[in-house]
């Protein structure tokens, strides 16, 4: 058992958009990630997640497609939390500048 922790987390301040492998299906409950390269399925369990995903290349930084979504300042740290999962799981990716 690692006793590491994951010291990085997602920089809200950064681009972000999903992996070119990722397919999102909407779902009455948020949404399904399926990212065709790695297999992996991720389950968005809140829309307003969902809305955050889909305005991410719309947006300069996440913490504008949070914004742009409806969440709330204070909700940030937990759509931060939800969005870095997304980033470990490789279904986000960093955009190119």
């Amino acid at each position: 058992m690692s006793t590491e922790a994951h010291a990085e987390v997602i920089d809200l301040e950064r681009s972000w958009r999903l992996h070119p492998q990722v397919s999102v299906r909407p779902e009455p409950f948020g949404a399904l990630l399926y990212h065709f390269g790695t297999r992996k399925l991720s389950f968005l369990k809140d829309r307003r997640l969902l809305a955050v995903v889909e305005a991410l290349p719309t947006q300069e930084t996440a913490r504008d497609a949070c914004l742009a979504s409806g969440v709330a300042e204070g909700e940030l740290p937990r759509f931060g939390q939800a969005l870095d999962a997304l980033r470990r799981s490789e279904m986000l990716v960093e955009a190119a500048s």
